[in-house]
């Protein structure tokens, strides 16, 4: 069977994430499990099928089965304060299957009723590995400026991540503060829900931004 093309989410997955924010326990879900799957997991499904081309050019070695780049709705509440029972966004993630994955350069996009965010980085990356990149980065600084002046410039990317209370000391110019004055850092971007969303232009957007973080993306993984 054929898996369906992606032409975008619909309003009614907006508004199931909207209702689910305010009706957030099991009775709910189960009256409305339908439309999740329907307007929530077949969509994401078919744009991890769409994206994938593109993301096999950028590493071969990625997960790209859907139902494991799609995330789990279901909120392990065993250790948390919040008992809701559901998450209220769903995302995606492109990464390699290993088991130390915090170590690594991954992809992400999340969907939630007040929008959606994505982008590239090494989101909880061990100390090791952030002194493995500073030291890249310093070996490598006009290389490392040339792939990613444009991603923070005219792409309009964030970088992202907690940044240490005391600076650390370094020898590299002021460009390269924000890299590398961060515990593990991201590239991202954050919008509001538009038109984009409800056709194949969210794929477009993805897909191109995406591969213009390629050159950065193998400069991670190759510490």
């Amino acid at each position: 069977m054929q898996p369906a093309k992606f032409t975008g989410f619909t309003p009614a997955a907006i508004q199931f994430f909207r209702d689910l924010e305010a009706n957030n326990y099991k009775p709910w879900f189960d009256a409305n499990k339908a439309v999740y799957e329907q307007e929530i997991v077949q969509p994401f499904k078919a744009l991890v099928t769409a994206l994938t081309p593109a993301m096999y050019a950028i590493d071969s070695r990625f997960e790209l089965r859907p139902h494991r780049v799609l995330s789990r709705i279901y909120r392990d509440i065993r250790f948390s304060p919040d008992k809701t029972p559901y998450k209220t966004c769903m995302w995606i993630t492109f990464q390699r299957p290993v088991a130390n994955w915090q170590n690594y350069p991954g992809y992400f996009m999340e969907l939630s009723a007040s929008g959606y965010i994505y982008g590239m980085g090494l989101y909880a990356a061990q100390k090791q590995i952030m002194e493995d990149f500073r030291t890249k980065v310093a070996y490598e600084q006009d290389h490392f400026q040339a792939i990613t002046q444009d991603l923070v410039g005219s792409k309009g990317f964030s970088i992202e991540g907690e940044q240490y209370k005391r600076p650390l000391k370094n020898d590299l110019s002021e460009y390269f503060q924000p890299w590398i004055q961060r515990k593990s850092f991201w590239l991202k971007k954050d919008r509001p829900v538009g038109n984009e969303v409800f056709s194949e232009k969210i794929f477009q957007l993805l897909e191109a931004d995406f591969t213009a973080m390629k050159d950065l993306y193998v400069f991670l993984s190759e510490m």
